[in-house]
């Protein structure tokens, strides 16, 4: 097995969506995705292409890199043309990398404030698994106690992954936020709802899960609903948030005060994007 993993970025900060919304957390945004969105930002039934129209050659850095304002704004994590601008790094060098990114190179810090590990990408847990497994176990991570998932929902977990939470694992919670892709993404229903793989998730020893939905207006709450029912057919109960779509702090604040208003109407919560807030979604490395 090649215990090294394609870093696209990994940077601490406060945690912008969600549940933990402010907490301090260290980010690691893994390369590779299964799913383009190139829905987000556009009319009902077309798809951005606004990635294409940006050559990664011209740039020898992710900071330089144009964040895109419609389709997926994470488009280095999957895009074959930025590869250059990520780097493979070997497990035990990244553990070591993200331990000292955190302020006092203690997961846990003199105040006992607790700082998390956030896994993002792309989508972690499509070809990761047995690295990430690795990487937990390493001796840098003995004093982690929360580690999120920031995951579409669509990739089962491996025995060994499953085998180091289950038997291996230190950690206080393993957070799956899990933000499901609806039509609105430009994704296929059938391939981006997976009910029976959230009930795989929340068998993992001291798991716990949220649902964070990417809204662009009105239309997008029946399929919320939709997708929440399937999810509680297959044993799924939990939180829901609904977050404005959008890439820049102009464009979520077109629609924010709509969305968190219909997100009470369902009784849903409300998300932020509080790292868009504070710097306007650049590129942390």
């Amino acid at each position: 097995m090649n215990d090294a993993m394609r870093v696209v970025e990994m940077f601490y900060s406060v945690q912008g969506e969600g549940q933990y919304v402010g907490m301090p957390s260290v980010f690691l945004r893994l390369s590779g995705c299964n799913f383009r969105c190139q829905g987000y930002g556009m009319p009902v039934g077309q798809l951005s292409n606004a990635y294409r129209e940006i050559d990664p050659r011209q740039y020898q850095s992710l900071t330089e890199l144009p964040v895109v304002k419609t389709g997926c704004d994470s488009y280095p994590s999957w895009d074959p043309r930025c590869q250059h601008l990520t780097q493979k790094v070997p497990v035990d060098e990244l553990a070591n990398a993200l331990l000292a990114l955190t302020p006092e190179r203690n997961w846990r810090t003199t105040t006992q404030q607790a700082i998390h590990l956030v896994i993002t990408g792309g989508e972690p847990l499509l070809g990761w698994q047995d690295q990430i497994a690795v990487l937990l176990a390493q001796p840098s991570m003995c004093s982690l106690r929360y580690l999120s998932f920031e995951t579409n929902g669509t990739q089962i977990l491996n025995l060994g992954l499953q085998d180091h939470f289950n038997k291996q694992s230190q950690l206080d919670e393993v957070l799956f936020t899990v933000s499901p892709k609806l039509p609105n993404s430009g994704e296929a229903w059938g391939e981006a709802i997976r009910p029976e793989v959230l009930a795989q998730y929340a068998r993992v020893k001291n798991a716990s899960m949220v649902l964070k939905f990417v809204v662009q207006s009105e239309r997008c709450f029946d399929d919320i609903c939709k997708a929440v029912d399937a999810y509680q057919e297959a044993g799924v109960i939990c939180r829901v948030y609904c977050m404005p779509a959008g890439a820049d702090e102009i464009s979520i604040n077109k629609i924010a005060a709509t969305i968190a208003t219909l997100a009470l109407r369902h009784g849903f919560a409300y998300s932020p994007r509080l790292h868009v807030d504070l710097w306007n979604n650049a590129w942390a490395t």
